[in-house]
């Protein structure tokens, strides 16, 4: 994944020097797309986490379980189970997303190529779309491919960062 995303970034985009200016509307463009995708998987995940609560009576807190006729005993294995899965996707979005932000904000100030910044941040998005879809959907393969997806964009946004600092553009 990560020779991909190197490939890619020297190969297809092409490697400038890090030069810090404002980034271009393009960019800046691909980033709040992005955003937004990443915002409605947000919106995804927590909305599916309280409908599997409400579906099989489960409650966040301990005062809505004391206020609540049922107990933790009486909640079913596959529940538990379900409520787990979306906590799981929950957390792998947060850990992976925290990690596009720092990287994508870097890339947007050093210049890059309008169209490396527009892939990567975009297949990230999509890629976290997709992973959500693939694992509170069961699809363990597909889960795998989007994972990669996202995992490839991460890369090759560090790739080009890291390029961009060691290659130089001038005489």
């Amino acid at each position: 994944m990560v020779l991909i995303g190197l490939a890619a970034n020297f190969f297809v985009f092409g490697v400038e020097s890090a030069t810090i200016a404002m980034p271009s509307v393009e960019i800046i463009t691909a980033l709040v797309l992005s955003a937004v995708m990443l915002l409605i998987n947000h919106t995804w995940l927590m909305t599916t986490t309280e409908l599997t609560r409400l579906k099989y009576n489960m409650h966040a807190t301990p005062e809505e379980w004391a206020a609540s006729k049922y107990g933790k005993d009486d909640v079913s294995q596959e529940g538990v189970q379900e409520l787990e899965r979306r906590h799981n996707a929950h957390n792998n979005a947060t850990e992976n997303t925290v990690h596009f932000v720092l990287l994508s904000l870097l890339v947007c100030i050093v210049s890059p190529a309008a169209l490396m910044a527009q892939v990567w941040f975009l297949s990230f998005a999509i890629g976290r779309l997709g992973h959500t879809f693939s694992y509170l959907s069961g699809r363990d393969g597909l889960r795998g491919i989007f994972m990669s997806v996202s995992l490839i964009s991460l890369y090759g946004l560090s790739s080009y960062l890291l390029l961009s600092l060691v290659v130089s553009t001038h005489p």
